[in-house]
């Protein structure tokens, strides 16, 4: 009964965040280091884009229904119909300053949809496109991109907090915005629909965020943990604030994941001396698949490394397979959370009024 005692301290509380928690500042295409955008509004909606002194206004069925960007150097390039403009960056809202549905694309590679307010500067013959996005909508987003679709809606809506509660403890990861839209932060793509079970999963937590010692956690979480789930320590990984203990996951313990690899002497031994960061640039050099996760044994044959391991991820923090079959098994997502973050109480951020 340990974690109803826990979870019945969870409280609404001032002093986690104030209104500037509700929005965050996300990266994105970075990926692709583009020198080349165009900017859209979403279905019939209209952007006021401001460059300078200059505004104008990009809808549909008009000669400005799509703005092409270029960078050149530090400069960015902006055209829409007959204009052109040339600015260090420009700002894209809705004529009242309000967030809007917007696609922004990668000529000849790519196209998405964000919700919120668009910032681009160009900086070193690069774009740098920035969206203020609402948490929410930034949560069910990364809930939609990261979990199992057929997930039950108590695991995504422990993924949800998780989610949450690493946007709002871990900011400032990135010189120009807070977060990538990449898995070195947390994977985002387009927002789901208003019924989607991603979306429920954010509204059905809105605001709740784990915490420990009045601080709110900069959460993590993994794919398959292997068994147990391990400490930012035990990866190599810096400790944070919350000591991360490690937890046996029975779904996993009894029925893990489990692969094989071969690695040359070289990457091997990359990945003995550097850890978890190990794994990462060896996942950059040969596929994010080439090393699944940090719970393996090797040995030498042939004058390659075979690994045999288990799991999938870091191992940190959630287990999005065992919080999985936790939610089939009729736990709730706080008995989910309570369970993979000891230690931890669930508090809701301020209001935005």
């Amino acid at each position: 009964m340990r974690w109803l005692c826990t979870l019945l301290l969870a409280v609404s509380f001032a002093q986690v965040g104030a209104s500037q928690d509700r929005v965050v500042h996300i990266g994105v295409l970075g990926i692709f280091h583009p020198r080349y955008l165009s900017l859209a509004a979403d279905g019939d909606g209209e952007l006021l884009v401001a460059a300078g002194a200059r505004k104008i206004f990009v809808r549909p069925r008009s000669s400005c229904s799509t703005a092409t960007l270029r960078a050149s150097g530090d400069t960015l390039i902006l055209r829409c119909g007959a204009m052109e403009i040339r600015e260090a960056e420009i700002h894209a809202a809705g004529r009242n300053q309000q967030a809007m549905g917007f696609v922004l694309g990668i000529p000849g590679k790519i196209k998405r949809k964000y919700e919120g307010i668009l910032d681009i500067k160009a900086k070193n013959g690069e774009l740098i496109p920035v969206v203020e996005m609402d948490l929410e909508t930034a949560v069910a987003s990364i809930v939609q991109a990261e979990f199992m679709p057929d997930a039950p809606l108590e695991a995504l809506k422990a993924q949800a907090v998780v989610s949450r509660s690493y946007l709002v403890g871990a900011r400032g990861r990135h010189i120009d915005f807070d977060f990538c839209d990449l898995t070195h932060c947390q994977f985002l793509r387009e927002p789901p629909g208003a019924g989607s079970p991603a979306a429920q999963a954010s509204a059905g937590t809105r605001g709740l965020v784990l915490v420990y010692n009045d601080k709110p956690v900069a959460a993590m979480f993994t794919r398959s943990c292997g068994g147990d789930t391990r400490t930012p320590a035990e990866i190599g990984l810096p400790s944070a604030d919350y000591p991360y203990y490690a937890v046996r996951c029975e779904i996993c313990y009894k029925d893990p994941v489990r692969w094989t690899r071969k690695l040359s002497r070289a990457d091997a031994t990359l990945l003995a001396s550097q850890g978890e960061n190990g794994r990462i640039a060896i996942g950059r050099k040969l596929g994010w698949d080439a090393v699944p996760s940090n719970n393996f044994t090797a040995r030498e044959e042939g004058g390659e490394v075979i690994l045999e391991g288990a799991g999938q991820g870091h191992g940190v923090g959630l287990c999005q397979r065992g919080a999985r079959t936790m939610s089939q098994l009729g736990s709730d997502f706080r008995a989910i959370l309570n369970y993979y973050f000891p230690n931890t109480i669930l508090k809701s951020l301020p209001s935005s009024q």
